[in-house]
């Protein structure tokens, strides 16, 4: 995808640092970008629970302890988690595993998606246990039900969307096609109102 993030006009510099396809030179706007359209959402959680993980085989009962304390009584603390809580309930591991379909190497897709696969699963259980939520965005219900009925519609764009990469990716530049990536990219950044 940063070839098609690459032609879209988002930020004021451009999307690489040189004239390249490499990741390495992927500015972090689009970089961010990226992650939300197929639904990861991934610089807003990775990473917090394998942090969790390795506090509590420290201090487990204390550590867990001191979380909560922290989330009670930091206003930062707060803020960060109701951040992820928010970019987590936004993100789609179903559809990520859809994007994941888009890499060629088959096991260095299934190698890396299962990681992130696990990271998520770990943050999401490291976020509710601090909480003390039964689900994402517990908390926040007028939040959590204006996300979920935005799904019906951002969904199927996504879907589209793929679609549309492979046929791209497999040759078709027609301008309807490069058009319909640019419109579902749009539309996607759109309905998840926090896109990078």
């Amino acid at each position: 995808m940063i070839g098609e993030i690459a032609n879209l006009n988002i930020g004021s510099r451009p999307s690489s640092r040189r004239a390249s396809e490499r990741i390495e030179d992927l500015r972090a706007i689009p970089w961010v970008f990226s992650w939300a359209q197929c639904r990861l959402m991934l610089p807003g959680w990775y990473g917090f629970g394998s942090a969790f993980k390795a506090w509590l085989a420290r201090r487990f009962d204390e550590g867990i302890r001191i979380l909560q304390a922290m989330y009670r009584e930091w206003p930062f603390f707060q803020m960060l988690l109701s951040n992820m809580d928010m970019v987590l309930a936004k993100s789609d591991i179903a559809i990520a595993s859809r994007y994941a379909e888009l890499v060629s190497d088959v096991p260095l897709r299934g190698q890396i998606f299962s990681r992130l696969q696990a990271e998520w699963q770990i943050t999401v259980d490291a976020l509710l246990t601090i909480t003390g939520q039964q689900s994402l965005l517990e908390g926040n219900p007028l939040l959590r039900r204006s996300i979920r009925n935005r799904f019906p519609y951002i969904d199927p764009l996504n879907h589209m969307q793929i679609e549309l990469l492979k046929r791209y990716r497999a040759g078709d530049a027609d301008e309807d096609v490069v058009t319909g990536i640019h419109l579902t990219i749009n539309g996607i950044a759109a309905g998840l109102r926090n896109s990078g």
